[in-house]
């Protein structure tokens, strides 16, 4: 889980970005994430890997 509450962009995506280098093919990240701009954001890096950003809850995301 990477947990970017209270870190104001670009950061939330920056952790994302890193996990999803690190993490492997195929692993799934939970974040969470209250910047409002952090959706976007984290849609683009997402986008970028060939993943799909989900939302689950106001401040929740899931990778795949």
């Amino acid at each position: 889980m990477i947990d970017a509450r209270g870190l104001r962009c670009p950061w939330p995506a920056l952790r994302l970005a890193r996990a999803l280098r690190q993490g492997g093919e195929g692993a799934a990240f939970e974040v969470l994430a209250d910047d409002p701009n952090a959706e976007r954001e984290m849609r683009a890096v997402a986008e970028a890997a060939g993943r799909q950003l989900m939302r689950l809850e106001e401040h929740r995301f899931e990778v795949r």
